[in-house]
């Protein structure tokens, strides 16, 4: 997505964008303000987000929520064991007018891709969306087609656990810049969704509050956040001790580091900073890190893999063990 053609927002601008799409999600989103935060932290960075919880509790609505706020191009993919990676790709079929074959473009040609249930369908389905997700391209018999920027996935996918789940392949869930869990709303934002939704879904009545052009703006301005050398290496420790220690078996990549750092830098903007902190990096090390990783001592429990329980621990105490760099506590 390296060829948005955008500039920084003043800090006013920005902040009102943002605010307006915290606001937007939230008539939809009870309760679950971190959630919204996140997703809207994810999408400033250029990433892909992965919303993993148990069914009904609003993982597809916040991915629909977060989409119908950008007034661009959304498609919508429910994966289901029998879809072909064709069905999201596209296909290319023949033209007897022409005598020759046409590309006929897949959802993935859209800006705001939903994934809804990634999980359930086949890994050579998933794997379709690799290069996707990694290239912001599309390679069909032989040809390449560059997809529309700015391109985000937001996929959701129910706990391995649960009857019907493939597991995603490390590859694909490496593709994704956060992993995050919606969880239970509390008895009042429960009732409120009672109340609110007895006759009319909240859905209905969103609108966009930003157009496309206005989400290039927002994320040139998140690129335009300042990294200290002190902030980048502080990162790369983290990253690094993940490799090292001994209840994992397979650390963060250098592509987890790079999402980190991107991550932060929306973070620290939308926080009304223009430089890293990193009090950011801390505060999204399990987030963009946990879901990549897999645990030494659950080497063959798939499920204790993704739940990421245990790993979240091992993150937060290499957090906690990793020393801050004078100068970058003090950027």
């Amino acid at each position: 997505m390296d060829d948005v053609s955008s500039t920084p927002m003043p800090d006013d601008v920005f902040h009102g964008h943002c605010a307006a799409i915290v606001r937007s999600v939230s008539t939809v989103i009870d309760g679950k303000a971190d959630a919204v935060r996140l997703a809207l932290t994810v999408l400033l960075a250029e990433g892909h987000l992965l919303i993993e919880d148990v069914p009904g509790v609003g993982k597809t609505m916040l991915a629909r929520a977060l989409a119908r706020t950008v007034d661009c191009s959304v498609s919508r993919v429910q994966f289901t064991p029998d879809l072909l990676p064709a069905d999201i790709t596209g296909v290319s079929v023949y033209n007897q007018n022409t005598r020759d074959f046409e590309f006929k473009k897949g959802p993935v040609f859209a800006n705001i891709v939903i994934g809804d249930e990634i999980n359930r369908a086949s890994p050579k389905t998933q794997s379709a969306l690799l290069e996707c997700m990694a290239e912001s391209s599309v390679t069909v018999d032989g040809h390449t087609y560059e997809l529309t920027s700015p391109f985000i996935v937001v996929a959701t996918q129910n706990p391995i656990e649960m009857e019907g789940t493939y597991p995603l392949p490390e590859a694909q869930r490496d593709r994704f810049m956060a992993r995050i869990s919606m969880g239970y709303p509390d008895a009042a934002a429960e009732l409120a969704m009672l109340r609110s939704r007895e006759l009319t879904s909240p859905l209905d009545a969103l609108t966009p509050v930003v157009t496309v052009e206005q989400l290039r703006d927002l994320i040139a301005t998140v690129r335009s956040v300042y990294v200290s050398t002190a902030v980048e290496e502080y990162a790369v420790a983290i990253a690094q001790a993940t490799r090292r220690d001994r209840e994992v078996r397979v650390g963060a990549s250098p592509r987890a580091t790079l999402h980190l750092v991107r991550a932060a830098k929306a973070r620290a903007a939308i926080d009304g900073r223009e430089f890293v902190l990193p009090d950011d990096i801390d505060a999204l090390a399990v987030t963009v890190l946990a879901h990549r990783m897999i645990p030494a001592r659950h080497a063959g429990d798939t499920a204790a893999v993704l739940s990421g329980h245990s790993i979240a621990d091992v993150i937060e105490r290499i957090v906690a063990e990793t020393p801050v760099p004078v100068t970058a506590a003090a950027s």
